[in-house]
């Protein structure tokens, strides 16, 4: 099979999945950093798998984001909300137009490397809190990138109607070991186990039955 895609690879547990799940197809993951807490936790993680898989991994650092945009998840780890992964709860956290700006340098990079898709691993679960993880938005965002590009590259989002729940079993059907992925908000050495994004994680990986290998605070 042709290698045809441009994975926007975070380094957590759904674009991890979806690394793992498209292995076959994705020619090259893109990993941002633009200042949140943990990034570079992140990316770490991207590399480690990027590297266990053969997937050539670029990254690209977006530091006027860190500096110029409004975010609790750009503000340090004290400010990060603690609680259920609610939207009033996590609001806050929100990067305003995070994915519209990445999936842009990513369609730009796709046609330069002469590939035709672009894959986002947005899921259902954010869709309340995030609106540029909305099926409104990928769609409208399908349909630019396509419009924008001589080669007519397409954003391909597959996991948008998945729970997390559901991925992590997908996750695990793909051989993803969820200890080389990483999610707390606060960017600490060991997840804090408090903030929404490990409270998400902790109910998806107990859902789908797998054995949780973090190390929480």
């Amino acid at each position: 099979m042709e290698k045809d895609a441009l994975l926007v690879l975070s380094g957590g547990m759904d674009s991890t999945t979806m690394l793992y799940d498209y292995r076959d197809e994705i020619a090259v993951a893109l990993n941002f950093s633009y200042g949140s807490n943990h990034n570079q936790r992140e990316r770490e993680c991207a590399r480690y798998n990027c590297a266990k898989l053969g997937i050539e991994l670029i990254e690209i650092d977006l530091d006027f984001m860190g500096r110029y945009f409004e975010s609790s998840l750009l503000q340090g780890a004290d400010a990060i909300p603690e609680g259920g992964y609610a939207e009033e709860n996590m609001k806050s956290t929100v990067v305003p137009f995070r994915n519209g700006i990445m999936l842009s340098i990513a369609a730009g990079l796709a046609e330069s490397r002469s590939l035709k898709r672009v894959m986002i691993a947005n899921h259902a679960g954010d869709h309340t809190i995030y609106p540029d993880c909305r099926p409104e938005f990928i769609e409208s965002m399908d349909k630019a990138i396509a419009a924008g590009t001589f080669a007519d590259v397409n954003l391909y989002a597959p996991y948008t109607d998945m729970t997390k729940s559901q991925i992590a079993a997908r996750g695990a059907e793909v051989g993803v070991d969820f200890a080389h992925t990483y999610s707390c908000y606060k960017g600490g050495e060991k997840h804090c186990g408090r903030c929404g994004t490990c409270v998400e994680r902790r109910e998806a990986l107990s859902e789908a039955d797998i054995a949780d290998p973090t190390i929480y605070e």
